[in-house]
């Protein structure tokens, strides 16, 4: 059973130590991948605001720049991440998706937080785009890696992979591996209170990251 919210600022992360021993040796044999983190928003744009004043264009950059550090301290730079946003500034979607294909991105992985009417809606999904790309199967296998790293790890509601008309994926999977990662409800209370503590902003990151990271080595 997946641990309750309420528990979440009480639990560490599972030792994951083991298994980042086997994703370096196995990048050692292999050529160095580029990936594109894309945090949503920024600037005048905020997106979803919570009760608590919590801004999504903060939380999505935060958990981008930690992915950056992660990698990092745990894998000496084994892949070569790129933001699409370093600060809080607005990029257009187009100049995401133009960032991702000049830098022949391996994958792109956009980062979102959701909202709803309904304050008890919570968990995490992730999109990708339905369309005839050769790179659909290659985006079902990353959503689905990312989301069970985050929701069995950090203990949030699966609420599954699903497909969306996001200019930013429509862009993006013509030529890479594309999904967008909804992490968590900005309207409910537990899960926005959950990422003002920066060790669970690191934990969030850690499984984004290692969602990745099984992906690219197990994945294919």
């Amino acid at each position: 059973m997946l641990i309750t919210l309420k528990l979440l600022n009480r639990v560490t992360l599972k030792n994951v130590s083991f298994a980042i021993l086997l994703l370096k040796i196995c990048f050692v044999l292999g050529q160095k991948k580029v990936v594109v983190i894309d945090p949503g928003h920024g600037g005048k744009d905020s997106s979803a605001i919570s009760v608590n004043k919590v801004l999504e264009k903060d939380v999505v950059l935060n958990v981008a720049v930690e992915i950056l550090s992660l990698n990092k301290s745990l894998f000496k730079n084994e892949l070569d991440i790129y933001l699409t946003r370093y600060t809080d500034t607005l990029i257009s979607l187009s100049d995401r998706s133009r960032l991702a294909r000049s830098l022949k991105a391996d994958l792109f992985v956009s980062l979102h937080c959701n909202h709803a009417k309904n304050s008890n809606a919570k968990g995490i999904e992730v999109y990708m785009h339905n369309s005839n790309s050769r790179f659909v199967k290659e985006s079902i296998i990353l959503g689905v890696s990312i989301l069970n790293e985050s929701t069995g790890n950090l203990g949030f509601k699966k609420r599954g992979l699903k497909t969306a008309n996001f200019q930013v994926l429509r862009e993006t999977i013509k030529f890479c591996p594309s999904i967008l990662v909804e992490m968590g409800f900005m309207t409910n209370r537990n899960e926005v209170d959950y990422f003002l503590k920066p060790k669970n902003i690191k934990a969030m990151a850690l499984s984004v990251l290692m969602g990745i990271m099984n992906y690219l080595n197990y994945g294919l």
